[in-house]
């Protein structure tokens, strides 16, 4: 008897302790332990998740039946969620928490009881009224927060619309103004705008005709009969709107393999979406690899390629605004410059997947999305770190930049891979005039435009607090400079820096390139190895511009820096230059040797050299605006190479102008024909070697 009355009590015990702690468990859901978020670079990144599954929501569970095809899901501002279920002809009115309120099934107008048939979209203005588009009754039914009718808005009329047109409403949307937007099946004109009547005003926004010239070729070519037949070029069709607190409109259309999925109309239809980011918001840019173990299934899932499919698109708070993809099931949020700030969701069965989900909402911070094909209703709440990326936009958009940086910092020690947490926290320290620090976060988020700014600043600061000193430095430099000149002349009279020995040849060919190739060829002051010396200093300056220019100007990426390569991209087609020249003019009688050639080309490398070396230290202290003059350095240096290589080119071969030009673009051609020999050389190679190990193999399994 007492043990059973010990055992009572630890089972007891045990029991409470499993219900005391269950309210302080992990959300109900269990999430992968990462997702990914996009580089400078366009490689995913692993990240955390933004947001976790905290309730499903059925229509079972609330008493009324399943759903059946819910199509559109709508927050109003007092937090109350809307939903269109489309199979069951309904308007399901819920409360924040999920709590049934009401069911709209129908509503008197005048004598007798009407129904909807096949609501695709739902809207409620700041008054609580609901506007219904009832999809196949052609029409949109205005109702009070409690379901009775007020008005209702048939097919507009107006001479722009077509007379054969069909009004199916499918998503629609109300400003304050009350106007309806309204997104209509074989609306290619646009969104429909109409007045707080019904009354048709015109259209809004359009997307642009996409054909490719084969299509429109063979269009111009066919007869009436076949273009009739043909497939007609339209627009691509909005798919979904939303409406901010500014009045703009954020709008979708479902097109693909185009990077501006995403658009957002000001009142005259003009598209003024900011697309600053590294790469414009158009959801995936690559295909993506997800090791779906850590997910807790048992292989690797490879996404579909292609580009993402935008089906609904929602504003927020501080310039935010989210985009649902079809394509791969997944939510992309971004800020209001582009930037990609985090997406989850994805293709499952899962708790924080869909199997096709239609329709997304904000409720506050959460965000309600609605899955057509699992006929249910989700509840995401934000994770940590997407309340910390949420709240340091929200804080830099309120110009807190104390908040901010605090944000930011919270989410960088989550997340050292997100770079635009680098580029928020360079933000934040800009607006507290900590340039230099600045500038490390930006560089760190490869950020030039930003960076361009800080270092303006910081620029000015420097030379404002140092005035004195580096005016000081210039002028006894300059002092220096000027009296080393005057002891050299003294004591060395006769010497010049334009010298016509062999060590100064090359310096005389940069500036005098007629009589410079003359002597090189007819007077022996030319030698292939200073030609050559030439040649590595400038692969040695290539190699210190791609790693030490300003990063205004180096877009190179550090890790895949390369020294062998610097080798191989200057060297080879150098030597198949010369080569290819030598082997050419040999044919077209022409006098130059083949270290002639050699010497011509390397001296004519020279301005590249000597350039390239005060560019790199240009780079350095330049701003994104003043970047037009490293370029012009670069163009100067290459435009001086290219006519000291066909002068050198001329004067060794004896030719005329027209030969040399006839020449050099032949060079071009058979260096080409080379390079196509040795690929195709190489690959025969790589056919026998295959071969050869086939058949030893064979043999050894044989014996």
């Amino acid at each position: 008897m007492a043990v059973s009355r010990k055992a009572c009590l630890l089972l007891i015990l045990v029991c409470f302790i499993a219900g005391f702690s269950e309210g302080f468990a992990a959300p109900a859901y269990a999430l992968p332990d990462h997702g990914y978020n996009y580089s400078y670079w366009n490689e995913a990144e692993p990240a955390p998740y933004p947001y976790a599954a905290e309730k499903h929501i059925y229509g079972a569970d609330l008493g009324i039946g399943h759903f059946k095809e819910p199509q559109d899901v709508f927050v109003g501002e007092d937090r109350r969620i809307y939903i269109a279920d489309t199979g069951n002809n309904r308007i399901v009115c819920l409360d924040e928490r999920g709590n049934l309120i009401r069911v709209i099934d129908g509503f008197r107008q005048g004598d007798g009881m009407d129904t909807f048939n096949k609501p695709y979209g739902v809207y409620v203005d700041a008054n609580g009224i609901i506007y219904v588009a009832d999809t196949y009754n052609n029409r949109i039914v205005k109702l009070t927060g409690e379901g009775e009718w007020l008005a209702e808005y048939d097919k507009p009329e107006s001479s722009i619309i077509p007379k054969d047109f069909q009004f199916f409403p499918l998503k629609l949307n109300v400003d304050k103004a009350n106007r309806i937007y309204v997104v209509a099946q074989g609306a290619y004109e646009g969104i429909m705008e109409l007045d707080a009547s019904g009354g048709f005003k015109g259209y809004v926004g359009t997307n642009k005709v996409r054909f490719s010239p084969a299509d429109l070729l063979w269009k111009r070519l066919s007869t009436k009969e076949q273009a009739e037949k043909m497939e007609l070029f339209l627009p691509i069709e909005f798919s979904n709107l939303d409406v901010d607190d500014r009045g703009f409109i954020y709008a979708v259309s479902s097109e693909v393999n185009t990077n501006e999925p995403i658009k957002r109309f000001n009142p005259s239809g003009e598209d003024i979406l900011r697309r600053e980011g590294y790469f414009p918001p158009m959801g995936d840019v690559s295909v993506i690899r997800v090791d779906a173990a850590a997910a807790g299934d048992a292989a690797v899932q490879l996404l579909n390629e292609g580009s993402s499919r935008f089906i609904d698109v929602i504003s927020e708070e501080s310039g935010m605004y989210s985009g649902l993809d079809s394509t791969r099931n997944r939510i992309f949020t971004y800020d209001r410059d582009g930037n990609l700030l985090y997406q989850f969701g994805g293709i499952g069965t899962r708790s924080n997947n869909f199997q096709k989900p239609v329709a997304i909402e904000m409720i506050g911070d959460r965000m309600a999305v609605i899955d057509n094909e699992m006929n249910r209703l989700t509840i995401f709440a934000p994770t940590r770190y997407g309340t910390l990326i949420r709240d340091a936009v929200k804080a830099h958009y309120n110009g807190m930049s104390e908040e901010a940086a605090e944000a930011w910092n919270g989410v960088l020690q989550l997340n050292a891979n997100f770079d635009i947490a680098y580029i928020g926290m360079g933000k934040a320290l800009l607006k507290q005039d900590r340039n230099k620090l600045a500038m490390d976060y930006f560089k760190n988020g490869n950020n030039r435009k930003y960076y361009s700014e800080a270092f303006k600043r910081y620029r000015k600061e420097l030379v404002w607090d140092n005035f004195g000193t580096i005016m000081t430095v210039l002028l006894s430099g300059a002092a220096v400079a000027i009296a080393a000149r005057i002891y050299w002349v003294r004591r060395r009279p006769n010497v010049y820096f334009v010298d016509t020995g062999v060590v100064k040849a090359p310096f005389h060919t940069m500036f005098r390139p007629f009589a410079g190739f003359w002597e090189l060829k007819y007077e022996g002051k030319g030698r292939v190895g200073i030609a050559l010396l030439i040649l590595f200093m400038l692969v040695g300056t290539m190699i210190m511009k791609r790693q030490f220019a300003g990063f205004i100007v180096n877009f190179n990426k550090p890790n895949e820096l390369n020294s062998v390569d610097e080798l191989a991209f200057i060297v080879l087609p150098f030597l198949l230059f010369c080569v290819a020249n030598w082997s050419l003019t040999t044919l077209m009688d022409g006098e130059g040797k083949f270290r002639e050639i050699v010497m011509a080309a390397g001296y004519a490398l020279l301005p590249l050299v000597v350039l390239y070396v005060p560019q790199i230290l240009f780079s350095t202290m330049i701003t994104r605006e003043e970047a037009p003059f490293y370029y012009l350095i670069e163009s100067v240096a290459y435009i001086w190479f290219l006519w000291l290589l066909f002068i050198g080119m001329m004067t060794v071969h004896q030719y005329s102008i027209l030969k040399t030009v006839v020449t050099m673009f032949l060079t071009v051609v058979v260096m080409i024909f080379i390079v196509f020999l040795g690929i195709l050389c190489f690959s025969l190679l790589q056919q026998m070697a295959a071969f050869v190990i086939s058949l030893f193999t064979e043999i050894r399994a044989r014996a």
